[in-house]
């Protein structure tokens, strides 16, 4: 569904309702999990991970809170397209930022491919490190115990779909070393922020953005 800030209130900064003990718990097992499942190595570890969780939840704290409930036209949400007032979205990032190098064993992918790493086969010896983070993680989520907190991130298949894309496409935008998923970043971000791009629609440069 769309949503706002006169819909939810469940947004960084604002007064939304508590989490029900049982969500929290299965929220914080979650956690604890993706946390012991972190390898012990000098940066892709559970420590980064965190970082990475508060500076992606500060960043987003610092977009322009001005929702489409509260505009009269598309043009006013330029700058945001509404992403500020999109509790999924917001949560998605932060869980691609909890569980983006999962599993990471401390070797660049270049370097799991040239040695014929199992991983690198299994993958293709495309973004092997980013892939198998998303698949433990993800796969961790669907397990029966965490049906309540699944039940609480999305509730229709479309937001399910939406979800899972939104991680998909954070996790593998951390493989900077991509060429392709590089090129693919860069269109993307021509499609949704070219000051010469103004016959595109709104709908368009949402997905563009997000």
């Amino acid at each position: 569904p769309d949503y706002g800030s006169k819909k939810n209130r469940s947004v960084p900064g604002s007064s939304g309702s508590p989490l029900d003990p049982v969500v929290l718990f299965e929220l914080r097992s979650y956690v604890q999990t993706i946390a012991s499942l972190y390898n012990e190595n000098p940066f892709h570890n559970f420590d980064h991970a965190g970082h990475v969780v508060m500076s992606v939840n500060k960043l987003w704290s610092r977009i322009n809170g001005r929702d489409v409930d509260d505009c009269e036209t598309e043009e006013q949400t330029h700058d945001t397209y509404g992403i500020a007032g999109d509790p999924l979205t917001w949560f998605a990032c932060l869980f691609s930022a909890l569980i983006h190098d999962v599993d990471h064993s401390g070797v660049p992918n270049a370097q799991l491919v040239k040695e014929g790493d199992p991983l690198a086969g299994f993958y293709d010896g495309k973004s092997v490190a980013e892939q198998n983070s998303f698949d433990i993680a993800w796969d961790l989520l669907m397990e029966p115990y965490y049906d309540n907190l699944r039940r609480t991130i999305y509730v229709t298949t479309g937001e399910f779909r939406r979800f899972r894309q939104l991680v998909v496409n954070s996790v593998m935008a951390t493989d900077i070393c991509d060429k392709d998923l590089k090129a693919q970043r860069n269109r993307r971000w021509d499609t949704a922020f070219d000051p010469l791009n103004e016959g595109g629609s709104y709908s368009t440069i949402l997905k563009a953005t997000i």
